[in-house]
């Protein structure tokens, strides 16, 4: 008897200690729970402890209400020039109802990636291979507003969608490789002749500019050199003539000049001008040697051959 008391004492603590674990429940933060009541929608637990009737409530598997990442495997996408290319997306989104993600669809994510994959060939199909390589950012608000809106009554939200890698054909690869390179070698040959060109045109312009500031310099020191001799001239022309010089002098300043006339080692022949028969003239006057008459100078303009240059000076007794 006492072990049957026993027996159904245990019983009876099991089946408490079972009800107790299946009504007391806690969400964590960030998850929602869908409770069923004899199979049909109840309502969405929010984080928090809540109290379930054993045996009639049943609670769904948690949903994460966190932003999501998931990456889908490279897709094979056609190009408008009909160019298999090979894309990698990346979806964010997040679960913002808990009912709608459990009763109207059956895997969320199986149904974002194949949803993805259609839209992606859709819009990358409208494109050739430049626009889809340049165009990424209006690809990616074509995918997220198509996302977006087939995925509303899913209560799911797609906040970004990103093109992770999209990766053309081994061959179009090459072909794109020698362009740019092609492209590059056309642009630094375009800027070597530009600085080629420039370079010539600044030596010319500086040359010229050199030109002229060299003539302009030599013009100024011809001009300066011309004032100073006009002034030296006109500073001895002034001074000869306040000085009133007579004959005497005049005939002395012309004698010491004639040397000059024959200086150079080249002059093989000295002229001497007509004007020296009257400066000797004038210095035979001066010292009054009495050998100014016209006889002497005549003699020297033109001598007869055989006559002597000078007369025989007088003795006194």
């Amino acid at each position: 008897m006492d072990i049957a008391v026993a027996s159904v004492l245990l019983v009876l603590i099991a089946f408490v200690i079972i009800v107790l674990v299946r009504a007391v429940r806690i969400v964590p933060q960030a998850r929602a729970g869908v409770v069923e009541r004899l199979g049909k929608y109840q309502r969405t637990l929010n984080p928090g402890l809540t109290i379930l009737i054993p045996f009639v409530d049943r609670l769904l598997p948690l949903l994460d209400l966190r932003e999501q990442v998931v990456s889908f495997p490279p897709q094979p996408v056609i190009t408008e020039d009909n160019l298999v290319v090979s894309i990698d997306t990346v979806v964010y989104f997040q679960v913002t109802d808990a009912r709608a993600a459990t009763y109207e669809i059956a895997n969320y994510i199986q149904a974002v990636e194949q949803l993805t994959t259609t839209t992606l060939r859709n819009v990358v199909g409208g494109l050739n291979l430049e626009e889809a390589l340049t165009s990424r950012d209006q690809i990616n608000g074509q995918l997220r507003g198509v996302l977006d809106e087939a995925t509303g009554r899913w209560g799911i939200r797609v906040s970004r969608v990103e093109l992770k890698a999209i990766d053309p054909p081994h061959s179009i690869q090459d072909s794109m490789e020698k362009q740019m390179r092609a492209e590059r070698d056309r642009r630094a040959a375009i800027l070597t002749a530009e600085g080629t060109k420039q370079s010539a045109i600044l030596t010319a312009e500086g040359q010229r500019q050199s030109s002229i500031l060299k003539a302009e310099g030599d013009a100024k020191a011809a001009i300066l050199r011309a004032d100073g001799e006009a002034q030296a001239i006109q500073k001895v022309f002034d001074a000869i003539h306040k000085g009133n010089p007579d004959q005497k002098l005049l005939a002395y300043q012309y004698l010491q000049t004639l040397p000059k006339i024959a200086e150079g080692s080249a002059n093989k022949l000295w002229i001497i001008p007509s004007e020296v028969g009257e400066a000797l003239k004038g210095i035979g006057n001066a010292l009054g040697t009495g050998v100014a008459d016209d006889s002497l100078f005549s003699d020297i303009d033109g001598p007869d051959k055989g006559s002597a240059p000078f007369p025989a000076a007088s003795q006194e007794p």
